[in-house]
């Protein structure tokens, strides 16, 4: 995954512009309205999904495995975060606990060993009655089927991008055990999963 991050960063941050995606406006709300303060973006690019959870006053901490990404964010974006360079798959990178955590079109990019890994980091990154929402990809997507089958559901359309495509059965297998209480999908450039969970006593 991180060599194909490397070598492809340049056109997706073209393609991805600077605006925050339509999934991270409707964290941010949600975020807001349950009074999070701080939280912790599991790759964090170059920061274009940051910028407006800093503009509503929530303190933001993020990992990037991109040296390139991480120069990027704080030249666009200001140092007011603190970035963890290396990757998710090694967390925890401090023994914060989170008020909310917001990982983007990340998860679908991992193996099955490595979700299950990150999904649980994460919650283990919480406080109690704290909040993590990711983003999925859907088996709506356009491209869901093409390409080299590596294993069930998962595909390699572009070389080096295997992407596990997300249905309901399979957002409950993974997150039911972490609080799961609400998920929907959400149009970007393509069908997204939104899925919340919370960290209960």
């Amino acid at each position: 995954m991180s060599e194909f991050w490397e070598e492809n960063f340049i056109s997706k941050k073209e393609m991805w512009g600077f605006e925050p995606s339509k999934s991270t406006i409707l964290t941010k709300d949600f975020f807001v309205k349950k009074s999070v303060k701080n939280i912790l973006i599991p790759g964090i690019g170059y920061g274009r999904n940051a910028q407006v959870f800093i503009e509503n006053g929530i303190t933001v901490t993020g990992i990037e495995i991109s040296k390139t990404a991480i120069d990027l964010a704080y030249k666009n974006y200001g140092a007011d975060m603190e970035i963890h360079h290396g990757s998710v798959t090694d967390m925890p990178f401090d023994t914060h606990r989170y008020d909310g955590i917001f990982c983007y079109a990340l998860i679908h990019l991992l193996d099955k060993k490595e979700r299950s890994k990150l999904i649980r980091d994460c919650y283990n990154q919480l406080k109690t009655n704290g909040y993590m929402v990711f983003t999925a990809i859907s088996k709506n997507a356009p491209n869901y089927g093409k390409g080299n089958r590596i294993k069930k559901d998962c595909y390699e359309f572009h070389s080096g991008a295997k992407l596990f495509y997300y249905d309901q059965e399979s957002v409950k297998t993974e997150f039911n055990d972490f609080g799961l209480f609400e998920y929907e999908e959400v149009n970007e450039n393509q069908p997204m999963y939104l899925i919340k969970c919370k960290k209960s006593a």
